[in-house]
């Protein structure tokens, strides 16, 4: 994001927040100045203040007991150095942003969210740079701390580092080397009479097909709008050749594509010896499999006549401090300490997500956690999810045709420009900008090469008629002689 539009988009969303924000009683408003003058001085490990010290974290419903239990030793550690009133208020995490937005002001102190928030979070001014950042970004694995930066900079505490998929295979049925090719694994199902599960109706998994190509999908400058060029025709790999290989996955009686709930099903009946989901599925896979429970990063798959290693998103919760809290300093003290190795092995603990904190995701029961250590095989080829709204529809379509194997028999390339008109908004065919499209040139030519032969014939039939007159005259003239 260039900086000038970074800070255009940093006045409007602050604006609307701040108008949003004005009327609430409960929470004494100050302004800009005065808050980030506040937060400047407070920001500090050595500017805690003391006397009574009022704190709101807002967390998912689902960890209510957990996070209760960091807030009772938090107060336990800091009794001597403040009066404490730290309340939890569960939240969701998928609308933090925008509830956030809609009221700044009577937002929470502490705050959990997903990792895609974090600009919009960062351009309305409610995330300031982290004090230690550089001691957080170090006790966290790298992938988590770039999730959680902006042009080098910390925003928000690095939570969990969970949120990704990868392969599970049933070891009984599929050996090391069958699983490092989406080839082998298609081979022993079919022998086996089994299936392979993979959801590549979701543009989120069948971002896993396009993502270590050369063709590219992201947010533009303005946060919003998603640029793609996944039905180039100038690449390596182009678009038609991703598209012929998902077609060919489609049409395999090996393959099966479903919602991910029925991935642990079918692994239960039997029907699944190895597919493609995340951490949320290894309790119930690890039961339906037993002995034979495995989990690896995703396999390469066969695309214009080479193997290509299947790419990823990868997601992170992040823990946020309101920039206008009045207890910011404080506020930051408990972001760090809710995010430290004791209670990010607490969370695994309890809630079974992966830290992101590099002692805690390498020892204990974390190390013992077959998917957790597949997610960070493939962390080595995952990308953060970085999308606007309007991808996630057309690539559905799309991937609803690849997976039932493109019925229809619709030109592929056209498929593909349907989808990735559809995802920015502007028309393409898959030609490099400023190059007029080669179909439509082509049709262009046929034309004008058809219009070309008509007028050659036109001409040479009448200079045919002009000749053969002049010789039946002649021939008139010498008769008459």
């Amino acid at each position: 994001m260039s900086k000038k539009m970074f800070i255009i988009l940093l006045s409007i969303v602050f604006s609307f927040g701040a108008l949003a924000g004005c009327g609430a009683g409960s929470v004494e408003e100050k302004s800009v100045s005065e808050t980030e003058n506040a937060n400047e001085e407070n920001s500090g490990e050595d500017a805690l203040p003391s006397g009574d010290v009022t704190l709101r974290v807002w967390g998912s419903e689902e960890d209510d007991e957990l996070i209760n239990q960091i807030i009772s030793s938090f107060i336990s550690e800091y009794s001597s150095q403040a009066n404490f009133n730290i309340i939890f208020e569960p939240h969701s995490e998928s609308s933090a942003k925008d509830d956030i937005l809609g009221d700044v002001l009577n937002a929470p102190d502490v705050f959990t969210f997903a990792d895609d928030q974090l600009m919009a979070l960062i351009a309305s001014g409610v995330l300031k740079k982290v004090p230690n950042e550089s001691e957080i970004a170090s006790r966290n694995l790298a992938a988590s701390s770039e999730a959680a930066s902006f042009g080098g900079a910390l925003y928000a505490y690095p939570l969990t580092a969970d949120n990704g998929y990868f392969l599970f295979y049933d070891s009984k049925y599929l050996n090391e080397e069958d699983v490092q090719t989406l080839d082998g694994i298609l081979a022993v199902c079919e022998q086996e009479g089994k299936k392979f599960f993979m959801e590549i109706d979701s543009g989120w998994y069948m971002y896993s097909f396009f993502g270590n190509t050369d063709m590219k999908i992201g947010l533009n400058d303005d946060g919003i709008s998603t640029f793609c060029n996944w039905n180039a025709k100038y690449t390596k790999i182009k678009g038609v050749d991703v598209a012929q290989s998902l077609v060919e996955l489609g049409k395999n009686p090996a393959f099966v594509n479903a919602p991910n709930d029925d991935f642990a099903i079918g692994a239960a009946d039997g029907t699944f010896i190895a597919g493609i989901s995340g951490t949320w599925d290894e309790v119930q896979i690890k039961d339906a499999w037993g002995d034979g429970y495995a989990a690896t990063k995703l396999p390469t798959y066969t695309v214009a006549g080479q193997q290509l290693q299947m790419s990823s998103y990868a997601g992170y919760k992040l823990v946020g401090v309101n920039s206008y809290s009045p207890n910011s300093a404080w506020a930051n003290k408990f972001a760090d300490w809710m995010t430290n190795e004791q209670n990010q092995s607490l969370r695994f603990s309890m809630r079974g997500q992966g830290p992101s904190n590099k002692a805690a995701s390498s020892s204990g029961e974390v190390a013992q956690s077959k998917g957790l250590q597949a997610l960070q095989k493939q962390a080595d080829y995952a990308s953060l999810q970085r999308v606007g709204g309007t991808f996630w529809d057309p690539a559905t379509n799309f991937g609803t045709i690849m997976s039932q194997g493109n019925p229809g028999g619709k030109n592929l390339q056209t498929l593909l420009n349907e989808m990735v008109t559809d995802i920015t908004g502007t028309e393409s065919t898959g030609d490099p900008e400023g190059v007029e499209s080669t179909e439509e040139t082509g049709e262009e030519t046929t034309e004008e090469n058809a219009e070309g032969e008509s007028d050659v014939a036109e001409e040479t039939a009448e200079t045919s008629e002009e000749e053969a007159s002049d010789e039946s005259a002649e021939a008139d003239s010498a008769e008459s002689e």
